[in-house]
Formats: structure tokens, sequence, C-alpha cells
């Protein structure tokens, strides 16, 4: 969101014609200029076509992990993590790199002078140690503060995890809005929160401090539990103090969410107040074991990670033995002007509906197909209460068994196992997008309800995974929200 505006730059990956069962993708951006989407391309720096050469680097075949952020000055940063579809350590196999537009996403510049930020060489996507991922960005675009237009590039190393090696933490910073940054640092260490560190969200308070968002744990990070942590710097990014947000966060035990065969994404989502110092919200998915499904939760602190309050329950769908479980989870947080704080989750509680959109085999299914759920918070200084009940922001529910379709008899299902049928961890994103401006809320998501315009095997079209705007006006919270 561009301060002061109600003109948005998203992220997503963009599939690579019939190839997303091999999971083969760059990264693209949507123009938003007053609440509408009026353009899309390719993030531009990372492939032949915008480099003129083939040597890899500086070309690369992929490019992943959407994540925006704007400084003061209107200008928009992402950091990225190019990598190649080759998987022994013939070339280079990742790197995190940094890009900024100046036009609203039209066109991408690679910061750093082109330089990654941090590269492996003769790295291979089968080893375990030195793999790159997960990386987020934040700049701090407070008037008047000594590190206003500074930029905050955070990622993960993994080193043999997770079969019981580490995770660690990088942070570089950029001085001179992306046209250098600092060589990376790592951090926390292992004596404050374990050596398994991951799902790092950066984010910036009224006061210009710099809290970071991060899950710990000692085991294998997609079974049992995480902390979920918080990190403070008050100078740029140098040093850390750190404070426990909530332990025993239950993370599913399996790969794929219960009847369908996609993937979970990341555990929690993490914001700062931008209007009121040392305010700080954290919300996250949480697997119940016993019942077998997720609810999404929120925590929240007033005193800059001093103190947090006790986890409340974000859905507020009826459910029980007797009326069935369902799953709500992968949730988004967001801050925004005069104290508004919203948190957006995928939500499976109605039943599939009979649509042309929706397989045969599923309408009626229930804890199955998907929609966006809402739920409004107010910050007047006290911490944020809720405002209204949950809302569903989704026009349409959607199957996420789609695309179920085939072109030249390859299976179109986004697929983050490589494989054609795609039977497990097929790929709804990890994460989804959400804002708040001075007039609305703001949601960037996936939906299969789309048809597209491309002609299935099996006749008709396919209906691809296609990204959805949702926009909320402020004022259906009250007078005052």
């Amino acid at each position: 969101m561009k301060p002061g505006t109600e003109d948005l730059v998203g992220s997503s990956k963009f599939f690579i014609s019939t190839w997303s069962t091999f999971y083969d993708f760059h990264l693209g951006s949507y123009t938003i200029l007053g609440g509408t989407p009026v353009a899309n391309n390719q993030v531009q720096g990372y492939e032949c076509t915008t480099v003129g050469t083939q040597e890899m680097p500086p070309s690369w075949t992929m490019n992943t992990d959407p994540n925006v952020d704007f400084d003061s000055k209107g200008r928009v940063y992402q950091v990225t993590l190019p990598f190649n579809a080759y998987w022994q350590n013939m070339h280079p196999n990742a790197a995190i790199m940094a890009s900024y537009s100046d036009d609203m996403g039209r066109h991408w510049t690679t910061a750093n002078g082109g330089k990654p930020l941090e590269q492996s060489p003769n790295s291979s996507s089968l080893q375990y140690g030195h793999v790159e991922d997960k990386q987020w960005i934040a700049v701090n675009h407070i008037a008047g503060h000594p590190n206003q237009d500074h930029v905050y590039a955070f990622w993960s190393v993994f080193n043999g995890a997770p079969n019981g090696g580490s995770v660690d933490l990088r942070v570089a910073v950029s001085v001179d809005r992306g046209a250098t940054f600092s060589r990376y640092n790592s951090f926390p260490t292992p004596s404050v929160s374990g050596r398994q560190n991951f799902y790092v969200q950066p984010s910036i308070d009224a006061n210009g401090d710099l809290y970071v968002g991060f899950a710990s744990t000692e085991q294998d990070k997609k079974s049992g539990q995480v902390t979920l942590w918080v990190a403070k710097s008050t100078d740029d990014a140098q040093t850390f103090t750190f404070s426990r947000a909530v332990t025993g966060v239950g993370l599913i035990p399996t790969a794929d969410l219960p009847n369908t065969t996609f993937r979970d994404g990341i555990a929690e989502s993490f914001a700062a107040s931008p209007n009121r110092a040392g305010h700080l919200y954290m919300a996250y998915e949480d697997w119940d074991a016993t019942a077998g499904q997720f609810d999404v939760r929120f925590v929240q602190s007033t005193d800059g990670g001093a103190s947090w309050s006790t986890p409340i329950k974000v859905n507020d769908n009826a459910e029980s033995s007797a009326l069935g479980y369902t799953d709500q989870f992968q949730p988004s947080i967001a801050a925004g002007p005069n104290g508004a704080v919203a948190i957006a989750f995928y939500d499976r509680r109605a039943a599939c509906p009979n649509d042309k959109s929706v397989l045969a085999a599923d309408v009626g299914r229930t804890n199955f197909c998907i929609d966006v759920t809402l739920q409004a918070y107010k910050d007047s200084g006290a911490g944020a209460q809720p405002v209204l009940a949950n809302t569903r922001i989704t026009k349409y529910t959607w199957d996420p068994m789609n695309p179920a379709q085939h072109v030249d008899g390859i299976g179109q299902m986004a697929c983050a196992s490589h494989r054609d049928p795609c039977t497990e961890r097929a790929f709804i994103g990890d994460y989804f997008g959400l804002a708040i401006s001075g007039g609305n809320i703001y949601a960037l998501f996936v939906s299969t309800h789309y048809a597209s315009n491309v002609t299935a095997d099996e006749g008709g079209p396919v209906y691809y995974q296609q990204q959805v705007l949702a926009k909320v006006s402020r004022s259906v919270y009250g007078t005052g929200y």
C-alpha cells in the first residue's frame, strides 16, 4: 500500500505456460490504482529476455516468494528468490535478491547494483545445507525518522533442517533506497530461540522501531509445535531484543490439509501499528490434534513486546463433535491508519456449491471448498478490539481441487511436488496479501472460480488459480473505524 493513497502494488507467482504441475513460475506484479487493478507484468531482471544472457547467474529459470513494501517517496520494493530448474550442483541454485519500481510495478530495477544479497555457489535443490528461502521486506516510511526510507530485507537459510539441522535468519539493510545493501547479518542466537527459526516477517511501528515476527522449533517444522517470537531493534537492525508472543502453536502433522491434496502454508502473520508505538499484532493458525482441524488465533502487545495478551480465537463458526469441525487457516494480518487492524484467512465452513467451477464430485462436500473471511479490529489505545463479526469477502466459494483439467495431456494443478498427476502438496500459496488504507481494506488471494480462456483436453475451460482483489470499505464497520 502506497502510504496515504488507495494505490497498491501486488505480487504473486506467475506460472509458466502449461507447466504449473512441474512448479515452473516467475514473479509477477499488479498495478492497482485507486483500488482498481489496471496492469500486470512479470518482474524483470531475472531471465535471459531481460538481462540478455543465459549465463546463470545473472539469468535464472524461476523466481518466487512475493512480498512488497513502499517507501515514503513512492518507490516499491520486494526481496526475491530466483533459482534454477536444475536439481544437481551444475549451477548456482538460488540467491536472495532485491528489486524496486518507481512506476507502481510496471517496470522493475534489480537493487544492490544487480548483485545478490546472498548466494551459495554451486548449490543443489537436493542438498540439506545452505538453502535460502522465505524472504520478506519492510521499509521505514515514518516521516522525519532518522531511518526514514531504510529498507530491511530478511530471509531464512536452511542448514540440514528439518532433520536435526539449523535454520538461520538473515538481515541486510539499505540506507540509500536500494542502491546498495549491507552485508547480511545473522540473528538470533540458538541460545535465545533454538536452532530452527523461520517464517520471518518484519514491520515498522509508529515510533520507527523495527519489529520482526518469526517462528521457532527444535522439531520438524511441519509437525509438533512451534513458538512464535518477536524481535525488536531500535538501532537500524544492528542489535535485537526478543520476546515470546505465544508458545505451543500446533502444526499440522501431515503434508496436506484434511480431505484435499493442497499443502499448508506459513503459520503466522505479523504487523506493527503505524500509528501507535509499541502496539504489535500477530495472527496464527493453530492445529487442534483432537478435533483434527485448524483455527485462527490472535495475540497482541501494547508495550513493545514486554507482555502479550492471552490468545483469542478469531473464527466464529459454530463447531463441535456433534456439528462437525472445519478448517480456518493461513491468516494474514494488517494494521492501518487510525487504529484499524484486520485479519483475513482461508475458511472452509461453507459446503461446496453446485457451480460449474466446482468439480461434480465435490459439490456438497464439507470442510473442503474455500472462502476468504475477514475480521476487523479497532485499536483505540488499549489494544485491538473486534468490530462486528466475521465477514465473508469472497463472492464465490472455490474448489481447491481445480484445475483438474489437462492441456496437451499434462495436468494443470500447481504442484509443489513437481509431479503429474499431483497427488500431494498441491499449491494454493503459502500466504496472501492484506492491506489497510484510509478508506478500505484490501485482500489479494487466489480463486479457481473464474474460467480461463484456455480450452482443456476434456473440453470446456481450464479453471486455473486466478488472483482476486477484494475491497471492503471501512465504513462497513461504522463511524470511526
